[in-house]
C-alpha cells in the first residue's frame, strides 16, 4: 500500500488529503474562500495567498489525523506545482517541500489540471473491476472544465495525457462567473446560474455556438459572453439594461446561456473521442458539477454507445484528493520532484 499526503493551493481553495493506493480516500478536507472574494465578484490573488498561510497547516494536521496516519507511515508528498495563481501555489509549494525536507520523503509535484483529468478514477469502488488505479477506464477522453481551464486530453494512462484542446480566451468557468455578474446574480456565477436555469426556457434567447471551424477542438467562449452583455443591454452598451428583465426572463437567459456552453463542450468532446478512438469519455473541474452539463453528457453518450465516468461531484471542485492520487501514479513511476521545484503559474 501506498499512502500520500496531497495539498492543493492552486487559487482559492486551501485542501489536504491523504489518499491510499491512489484511489481510497482517507481524507479529504477543504477550505473554500467564496466568503472572502464574494464581495469582490472574483478571486483576489493576494487574499487567496494569505488565506492558504492562514489555513494550510490546521488542514493537513487535520487530514493526518482523520486518516489516522503519521508522518512516519506516508509515502509521499504530492503538491500542485501548476497551474494556478503564483502567490497561491507558492504556499503549498513551500509547505510540500519543507513537510518533504523534515520528514525525509519523497517529493511529487502534479500538474493541476492533469488531476482533473484522471479525478474521475477517484470514482470506481474498489473491486468494481477498475483495477489498483482505475485502469480499465484508460484510455479515454478527457474534457476539464473549470474556472481557469477548458480543456481536452486523451489519457492514455495517468501518466501520459496528451492535450488535444483548450479555450483560446475565457475559460467556460470564467464565461459563467461574469454572466453571472452581468446579470447582478453574485459569486461564483457557476452554481447559481445552474440554479436559475432550471427554472427557465433554453429556447426562449438565441445565443452563438462558436465551433472554430469543423476539425478545432479548442474553445472560445468571449463571443457568448459578448452576446448575452448586449442581450441584456443593447448592442455596443455595458450597462442600463438588466431592470427591464423579469426574474423569469434571467432564468431564461440563464438557461440559454448554459444550454450553449454545454452544446460546445459536448460536441467537441465527442469529436475528441471520435478522433481518438476511445470509447470512455472523463470529465472533471468545477463546472463537471453543471447539471445541465452532466445529463447531457450522459444521454449523449448512451446514444453514442460510449462509456461515461463523470468525476464524484466532491472531487470535482479543486481538492487534494485529486492531488495525491495523481501524486500516487507518478510516485509507482518514479517520477519525482526535489527540493528546486519551483510553482510555475498559469
Amino acid at each position: 500500500m501506498t499512502l500520500v499526503l496531497g495539498i492543493e493551493t492552486s487559487c482559492d481553495e486551501t485542501s489536504a488529503a491523504v489518499v491510499a493506493d491512489g484511489r481510497e480516500v482517507r481524507a479529504n478536507l477543504i477550505a473554500s474562500q467564496i466568503d472572502l472574494h464574494a464581495r469582490y465578484g472574483g478571486v483576489v490573488p493576494e487574499i487567496a495567498s494569505r488565506a492558504h498561510i492562514e489555513r494550510l497547516d490546521p488542514l493537513i494536521c487535520e487530514a493526518l489525523r482523520l486518516a489516522g496516519a503519521a508522518p512516519e507511515e506516508l509515502d509521499a508528498i504530492a503538491v500542485t506545482a501548476r497551474p494556478g495563481l503564483i502567490g497561491a501555489l507558492l504556499i503549498g509549494v513551500t509547505a510540500a517541500k519543507t513537510l518533504a525536507w523534515a520528514w525525509g520523503k519523497p517529493l511529487i509535484d502534479v500538474n493541476h489540471i492533469h488531476a482533473h483529468a484522471t479525478s474521475a478514477a477517484l470514482g470506481i469502488a474498489a473491486g468494481s473491476g477498475g483495477g489498483a488505479d482505475g485502469a480499465s477506464i484508460w484510455p479515454a477522453a478527457a474534457l476539464v472544465v473549470s474556472g481557469g481551464h477548458t480543456s481536452l486530453f486523451l489519457v492514455r494512462d495517468p501518466c501520459d495525457i496528451v492535450m488535444l484542446g483548450r479555450t483560446r480566451d475565457d475559460a467556460a468557468g470564467e464565461a459563467f462567473d461574469k454572466v453571472a455578474m452581468i446579470l447582478g446574480l453574485g459569486f461564483p456565477g457557476g452554481p447559481i446560474v445552474d440554479r436559475r436555469a432550471k427554472s427557465g426556457d433554453a429556447t426562449r434567447v438565441s445565443l452563438p455556438r462558436t465551433m472554430l471551424g469543423p476539425d478545432s477542438l479548442d474553445f472560445s467562449f468571449s463571443g457568448l459572453k459578448t452576446a448575452v452583455l448586449y442581450h441584456v443591454h443593447g448592442a455596443g452598451r455595458t450597462r442600463g439594461g438588466l431592470e427591464r428583465l423579469s426574474p423569469g426572463d434571467i432564468d431564461d437567459l440563464c438557461a440559454s446561456f448554459s444550454a450553449a456552453v454545454v452544446d460546445v463542450l459536448v460536441a467537441k468532446t465527442l469529436k475528441a473521442a471520435e478522433r481518438c478512438g476511445v470509447r470512455t469519455v472523463v470529465v472533471g473541474g468545477g463546472v463537471a458539477a453543471n447539471s445541465m452539463l452532466r445529463a447531457r453528457l450522459s444521454e449523449t453518450c448512451v446514444r453514442r454507445g460510449l462509456t461515461l465516468h463523470p468525476t464524484p461531484m466532491q472531487f470535482c471542485t479543486d481538492n487534494a484528493a485529486m492531488i495525491a492520487a495523481q501524486g500516487h501514479h507518478q510516485f509507482v513511476r518514479g517520477r519525482l520532484a526535489d527540493l528546486s521545484l519551483a510553482a510555475e503559474a498559469s
